[in-house]
């Protein structure tokens, strides 16, 4: 008992070091100060008629408004959601049961779960999914896509940034693809969204999924973009919220937590993520190999499999020392299936299970990194002395 008391003084007093900024990332405290507002002034429900009402729908408004212009898109192209997850849901769900004559729908392999789990919802209603293969560099096979459609294909759904290997896709590629061949484009950009370009008319966007918590915004919210001319069917009913495309009394103090994110995020700290995540390839390199591409890459993304080890010994000794990392998605994480991700990219199940992933945000400092990168070399030789698979 003793033990574990002074074990856990000891980690309070440890610094932490957060390297899973693709799981979550800290809530900026500009944000925090946007939101308490909406909790204890503006506490209006934004569909009362009375100013408390109006101050919450101003604020929302505002807000669209933001999110919108982010991705050079309309303020009414724009419902507000509880996050990624729904807005993959609504996305391809509401797609589908929309245009019921219509039962093809193309995905990639590396998807996030929630796209991949809707697809298999679909499949065992009717639909006909095909999942598209990608390279060793996680780069979904352009012309297997333009191949694989069909009149009945009406969707196609490809992630943008990889959320465990960080490999950004080519959207202006495939939106041309879809376009030349007069199918939905929508894109799940959880992990891209103000990291890199996002221009829904240059890129052919249908639908866009965005979500808060990866930029320093709360959890609990998120928006799907919908050009304007599409016909969706809701999944939730209710009192005709969000265009009666998502009822449900608005989350004002998480939406106006969003758009302040947005309005913090700029160039300075992507370009220093970028640094950091070059500093963490490089001091790595001696010591494992990257998954996925290196160029082409999310700013804050990195992947390293280490021969002869598991990646969860990593972590768990990592984490002893005060710093934050995993071993893939934050969603997946105690499964003890190796990543499917990886799987796709070519690598075999025994160095899948030998993999980390490290992201960085702009809290993050260099001194974060020459803390990890003294760490890394003694609890990689520990775990090789250790390990009954070997090299």
């Amino acid at each position: 008992m003793r033990k574990k008391l002074h074990d856990a003084q000891k980690q309070e007093k440890m610094k932490t070091i957060y390297l899973d900024n693709s799981a979550t990332t800290q809530v900026d405290e500009r944000v925090i100060n946007e939101m308490n507002r909406f909790f204890s002034e503006k506490y209006g429900n934004a569909s009362s008629l009375h100013h408390k009402g109006k101050e919450a729908k101003e604020a929302m408004e505002k807000a669209r408004k933001i999110i919108a212009k982010s991705i050079n898109a309309m303020p009414e192209e724009i419902i507000f959601t509880s996050g990624g997850t729904e807005s993959n849901n609504m996305a391809i769900k509401e797609i589908a049961f929309a245009n019921p004559d219509k039962k093809h729908i193309i995905t990639s392999k590396i998807e996030h779960d929630c796209v991949l789990n809707t697809c298999r919802f679909l499949e065992k209603m009717g639909w006909k999914i095909t999942y598209l293969d990608v390279d060793k560099g996680g780069f979904v096979d352009l012309k297997q896509l333009k191949d694989s459609i069909t009149n009945k294909t009406i969707l196609v759904s490809i992630i943008h940034g990889n959320n465990e290997i960080g490999t950004i896709q080519d959207l202006e590629a495939i939106g041309k693809i879809c376009r030349g061949k007069n199918v939905y484009f929508h894109t799940d950009a959880c992990q891209s969204y103000m990291k890199t370009e996002i221009d829904v008319k240059k890129q052919n966007l249908s639908l866009v999924t965005l979500n808060a918590h990866k930029i320093h915004g709360p959890k609990g919210v998120g928006a799907l973009y919908i050009r304007k001319g599409i016909h969706i069917q809701p999944l939730i009913h209710g009192g005709g919220q969000e265009r009666n495309l998502r009822s449900g009394t608005e989350n004002i103090p998480g939406i106006a937590g969003f758009a302040k994110a947005v309005g913090l995020m700029n160039r300075k700290d992507i370009e220093k993520m970028r640094k950091l995540r070059d500093m963490l390839i490089s001091g790595l390199e001696k010591y494992g190999i990257l998954n996925g591409a290196r160029e082409n890459r999310l700013c804050n993304n990195v992947n390293f499999r280490f021969s002869g080890i598991e990646g969860e010994s990593i972590v768990l000794m990592l984490n002893e020392k005060g710093i934050c990392a995993s071993t893939g998605s934050a969603c997946s994480s105690k499964s003890l299936e190796p990543s499917h991700v990886l799987l796709a990219i070519g690598i075999k199940p025994e160095e899948a299970h030998g993999s980390v992933r490290l992201s960085v945000s702009r809290f993050n400092s260099e001194e974060d990194i020459h803390k990890l990168l003294k760490e890394i070399p003694d609890i990689i030789n520990k775990l090789k002395e250790m390990s009954p698979i070997g090299e």
